[in-house]
């Protein structure tokens, strides 16, 4: 007898999404495992060791650039409070209202942005398509909208 299950086509849009989640070398991989290791943290509260150590476990770790990730991993879990008060102004709803996917994704990008020496454009290009990857249909749209009204607002500071 041969069973066949019926998916929908967002369930095989989803599945095929899933099968490019690590792709990225350097840097580009470095932000794909920290927006799911910032995923994991959001959801397990678990600390930067923890999610350290779990992560240099992982087959996709050893194509990342590995201390980019443990800075911006470190970075991000001690400063997420100051990173979200800098950026609430140009959200649309309280920040614990952001879908989990989203808010990693702002995290990494507004860390970036105030920390690293990489112009922002990079930092919104980077930020647009771990949204396309990793978020909701729609969800890069929002992100673009949110980090270009950010920088504007820093370069107008």
């Amino acid at each position: 007898m041969n069973i066949s299950l019926k998916i929908s086509d967002n369930e095989f849009m989803a599945s095929k999404k899933n099968e490019k989640r690590f792709e990225g070398k350097g840097r580009v991989g470095s932000r794909q495992l920290l927006l799911q290791v910032l995923y994991q943290h959001q959801k397990n509260d678990d600390d930067a060791e923890t999610l350290m150590t779990q992560s240099s476990n992982l087959k996709e770790y050893k194509r990342i650039d590995q201390d980019y990730f443990m800075t911006l991993l470190e970075g991000i879990i001690s400063s997420k409070e100051s990173i979200e008060q800098s950026i609430q102004p140009q959200l649309d709803r309280p920040m614990d209202q952001i879908d989990s996917i989203e808010k990693a994704i702002l995290w990494i990008a507004v860390y970036e942005i105030n920390n690293m020496d990489i112009p922002h454009s990079v930092v919104i290009n980077e930020a647009i398509e771990l949204a396309k990857s990793f978020g909701a249909e729609t969800s890069f749209q929002y992100i673009n909208a949110v980090l270009d009204s950010y920088c504007q607002k820093i370069k107008n500071s």
